[in-house]
């Protein structure tokens, strides 16, 4: 039942986590707990069994891959094993291209907005700041 078979039997969060999708398989059956897998678009438990063939719909973050099962292993090996456990569709690695080129972002990657900044500083000190930063350029 261990490493690479096409007849073996593995749990979706092992399947996950050899897959190199979550660092830990904790956090694989978490993830999954939180309703953002679906396996043959169904929402899956961390205990479904992984087949051959199965179409995997994965959330992390706010990107969603799309892939199809062409292996089952429970043991964690190298990137390049990893990668042939399964094989993203064409429209998951378009619609990821599609997102990273309109600078989608997570919100933790965003900056605070000037809005919320200058809401936190009195006027007057919102006014002289970018006299204060066009001084500071020149003495530099």
């Amino acid at each position: 039942m261990s490493g690479t078979d096409s007849g073996a039997r593995v749990r979706l969060d092992k399947w996950l986590w050899a897959a190199r999708f979550f660092k830990t398989r904790s956090l694989s059956a978490d993830e999954i707990g939180k309703g953002r897998v679906q396996v043959n678009g169904q929402v899956a438990k961390a205990s479904r069994e992984v087949h051959i063939g199965d179409l995997i719909v994965l959330r992390q973050g706010h990107v969603a891959r799309t892939l199809v099962v062409k292996a089952a292993s429970e043991q964690r090996g190298s990137a390049a094993a990893a990668a042939l456990l399964f094989e993203e569709t064409a429209e998951s690695i378009a619609l990821r291209e599609k997102q990273a080129w309109s600078g989608a972002r997570t919100p933790s990657l965003r900056l605070p907005s000037s809005r919320a900044a200058d809401q936190a500083r009195p006027a007057p000190a919102r006014r002289l700041e970018p006299l204060e930063r066009l001084g500071r350029s020149r003495v530099n």
